[in-house]
């Protein structure tokens, strides 16, 4: 979907920024992909047992659990992000969260970190998605967007340049939406904090 110029961000050889249907366009935050971000501390925190990251990109978060003994796999659907994440010491694979991911109904957490609550375009489906990953006592941690944003659901794309992406779909889900897209899904809101700046919850089924 992303395709090339997301991985030549990845790479730093290019700088795309995000486009959107009604032609604004925002920076895409592939530095803060690549690096430690105040407050990814206090999501890895509360991982425990199996953890999936899903959208990895090139395997922070992973890594992170990793060194801490937790065990942690991630997938994302961009090679180039798997191959960055697999040099760091990430154990990853290749996979669409929506396709065959091992695992499935035995994951303790799952990882829905620097806005990936927006892959696919409807966090509704996204997350009904997760509670099948989940075992029946786990739990999704989500990176929500701060208080005041309101819910979106659009076509996005990158552009740097002349050059674009393909138009893909994306959500925005804010703090202030998170429980009743959870409730939708068959899950309910079990914490909900801030760390750096950041907003987080964590997600628990039924």
């Amino acid at each position: 979907m992303i395709g090339e110029l997301y991985e030549h961000a990845l790479a730093g050889t290019a700088r795309p920024l995000v486009e959107h249907a009604d032609g604004s366009r925002t920076p895409l935050q592939v530095d803060s992909w690549l690096h430690v971000r105040p407050g990814d501390g206090s999501i890895v925190d509360r991982c425990s047992g199996p953890t999936l990251d899903v959208g990895s990109g090139p395997g922070r978060l992973t890594v992170a659990l990793a060194e801490r003994g937790i065990p942690a796999l991630g997938i994302d659907i961009t090679p180039y992000a798997v191959h960055l994440a697999r040099a760091a010491g990430a154990l990853t694979l290749l996979r669409d969260v929506f396709g065959r991911v091992p695992g499935a109904g035995r994951w303790m957490t799952v990882l829905l970190a620097d806005g990936n609550i927006g892959i696919g375009g409807d966090p509704v489906v996204l997350l009904r998605r997760v509670s099948e990953l989940l075992t029946p006592l786990g739990q999704a941690l989500i990176e929500v967007q701060p208080p005041g944003n309101a819910l979106r659901r659009e076509q996005i794309r990158l552009r740097h340049g002349s050059q674009t992406s393909t138009w893909f779909p994306w959500a925005y889900v804010s703090v202030d939406q998170i429980a009743e897209v959870a409730r939708n899904a068959g899950l309910s809101a079990a914490e909900i904090w801030s760390a750096e700046g950041r907003w987080f919850t964590s997600l628990r089924p039924g």
